[in-house]
């Protein structure tokens, strides 16, 4: 009953909803709302704040709730390991990924290895780099593909580099070159993804002293490419996002060529449970061919 009081409070607390932390707990709100009350009554202070849109972290709450994830990841953890050593493939795997990853490469990789785990269940998340990082750091995912910054604090496995390009309107007059001279970016109305975060294009402009004039700034890497194809401004993106999009545009390598590694983090190789072990290994030799 205490896991299941600490589920109920961690499932709502990233929800910020007893409903919906119920859907997924398949219990009822009351029930759950019970759960987290039991858990406060025991602990001696309130966790979440109710409110008519839902719950809230109280301060207390938020300092206990990264020590209540870790227990229930380890919990986890010794599950799955019992069940390794009594022969059975069982488990949960949370991953986390780049949208672009998350697209092109997770689903005929995860279709795999669950016809060959069928006892694994697996969740995804996608989302920009300081959303995986906050999902990493906070255990609501156990691994986390995206791409190599230098100082991470993650165990890195890295899969492939990726190019980054430039992204250009039909009528560009740089259309009909080989490259696009990176430098010609501060000339540019430029297209931000990622909400104005995309970190590996303020990393490639921080590197390289560029400050562009960001005239519009999408969530979606589609949208940017529709603004693009508009010819509203340009952008520059990694190669493996561009793909499948059916929009007019014009995509070139940047000169200098430039790229990012994309790759997997975890929190801790050494600490990670079989089924994640699984799927990293299964992962690494099919993505690096």
């Amino acid at each position: 009953m205490l896991n299941q009081r600490y589920r109920a409070f961690s499932i709502s607390a990233a929800e910020g909803s007893f409903t919906r932390a119920a859907e997924i707990m398949h219990y009822s709100p009351s029930a759950v709302s019970q759960l987290v009350s039991a858990l406060e009554k025991e602990l001696g202070f309130t966790l979440l704040l109710r409110h008519r849109r839902g719950v809230a972290l109280t301060s207390e709450g938020a300092t206990v709730l990264p020590v209540i994830r870790e227990l229930l990841h380890q919990e986890e953890r010794l599950e799955q390991l019992t069940a390794d050593l009594q022969g059975l493939s069982v488990g949960m795997i949370n991953i986390g990924a780049y949208s672009s990853i998350a697209s092109h490469w997770l689903p005929g990789l995860i279709n795999h290895f669950m016809t060959e785990y069928p006892g694994i269940k697996i969740s995804m998340m996608e989302g920009i780099r300081q959303e995986n990082e906050e999902w990493l750091n906070n255990h609501l995912v156990d691994l986390a593909f995206f791409s190599y910054k230098k100082g991470m604090t993650y165990d890195w496995i890295p899969l492939a580099d990726d190019p980054m390009v430039a992204v250009l309107p039909e009528t560009h007059p740089r259309a009909g070159d080989e490259s696009y001279p990176l430098h010609e970016v501060r000339k540019e109305s430029f297209i931000m993804p990622a909400l104005g975060r995309d970190d590996d294009v303020l990393e490639l402009f921080r590197k390289n002293r560029i400050d562009p004039k960001i005239t519009f700034s999408t969530l979606e890497n589609f949208a940017a490419l529709a603004l693009i194809e508009q010819g509203m401004g340009m952008s520059i993106m990694n190669d493996l996002i561009t793909r499948n999009y059916e929009c007019r545009v014009v995509k070139l390598p940047l000169d200098p060529p430039q790229h990012i590694t994309l790759g997997i983090a975890v929190p801790s190789l050494d600490s990670v449970s079989p089924a994640v072990r699984r799927f990293i290994d299964f992962a690494v030799e099919r993505l690096r061919k």
